[in-house]
Order: structure tokens, then sequence, then C-alpha cells
């Protein structure tokens, strides 16, 4: 009997390990079905969980319900929603009207996920990094659109600050060109100063509060 149950251990352990690896596997792929898992989006304990799809979305309208179904979820609110060559882009802010991160909504199916970038790996309340952030804020939003303007006269010749939202850990600048109009947005971090442009939007068309910018 001992001889026999020596030959059947290894088996028995292969098995299970191999069980556990076919459940592993299984797992990981229920969860990018899901959108558990993947870019914009956090595994448990962040802002994320299965996505959220509001169908496909046409115009600022649409892109506000979609933007308004994510952040009940979060008991958060929405601030101004744009519209750019490639998709959509939302405020999310909290019950004082404060920011507290940035979406972006596909047009074609309308799910909205966690910006990448600055959101995702600079916010200290809603994103991975949370634990790890410093107490308190080194740059004020003044120090912040400095930064940003001296950045945007090295990089980005031709732009100039606008509106400052000002996120948990770091700032998000609105940029124009020399006529007033939206040209894009940067963000900058309010402990290192280190400048991140959006550059995935693309043109801007129009948001809430301002006219199509033709």
């Amino acid at each position: 009997m001992t001889r026999t149950g020596g030959r059947l251990l290894p088996l028995v352990v292969l098995v299970v390990a191999g069980l556990l690896l076919v459940a592993s596997i299984a797992w990981v792929a229920t969860g990018r079905m899901s959108g558990q898992a993947g870019p914009g989006q956090w595994g448990p304990g962040h802002m994320g969980g299965p996505g959220y799809s509001a169908g496909p979305v046409e115009d600022l309208d649409g892109a506000q319900r979609a933007a308004n179904g994510f952040a009940e979820r979060w008991d958060l609110g929405v601030g101004e929603v744009m519209e750019f060559d490639d998709g959509f882009y939302a405020v999310l802010t909290e019950p004082d009207g404060s920011g507290a991160t940035e979406v972006v909504i596909d047009p074609r199916s309308g799910a909205v996920r966690i910006e990448w970038g600055p959101a995702m790996m600079w916010n200290t309340a809603y994103g991975p990094h949370r634990f790890d952030a410093p107490e308190g804020t080194a740059l004020g939003e003044d120090q912040a659109r400095a930064i940003a303007d001296e950045w945007l006269a090295d990089h980005r010749s031709g732009e100039q600050t606008a509106e400052v939202v000002a996120f948990p850990g770091y700032y998000t600048i609105h940029t124009e060109d020399a006529s007033g109009r939206t040209a894009g947005m940067l963000s900058v971090h309010a402990d290192t100063g280190d400048v991140w442009y959006h550059t995935w939007h693309g043109r801007f068309i129009a948001s809430t509060g301002h006219e199509t910018d033709e």
C-alpha cells in the first residue's frame, strides 16, 4: 500500500496542478471578455470592473448619457463632455463639483473607460497608485499653469493654456490656439511637475458649454 501510494501521489499532484492551470486560464479569459481587465480598466479594488457600454454614441448628448451611466456606479457626477475626431471625453466630478477623474467614450460601442495616461497613472484617489501617493500636493494651480505654458512654448508653439481642472494628484489644462479655439489638453503632475500631453484625442470638435469648433 505504501509503495502504491508513493506512485499515485505525483500523479495526483500533476492532475491538481493541471486543473488549477485550466481554471486560471478560464478566469483570465472570462475577465477580459467581461471587461474586467485591459486598457482603461482596473482590477478588483480600483475604479473599473465590468465595462459599461451604452451602445453607439453619435453626439454630445449620447456621450453625456453614457458618461452618466458609468459615473452613477461610483456616486459621481459628470462635468464637461467633449467631442474629438477620435471619440468623446468627459470629466467625472465629486458630489462637491471638484474633479474626480477623466473618462473616454468609444463612439462605436459607447464603452466608457478611465482615460489612459494621467487618469490611470497619476490619479491618487481613483488610480492604481493611490496608496503610494504623497500627502498633499507640491504645486498649486498657478504653478501648474506656468509649467504648462513653458512646456507648450518649447513643444507646441502656438498653443497656450486655458481652463485648469484639478484632479487628485494632477491638473488637466485645456489649451487654445492664437484665435482662442480649443486645441487640446495636457496634464501636469501635482507633485513632480511632469507634463503629459493628451495626443490621443485628435482634433477638437465641440463640447458641452462650447459651440462646435469648425
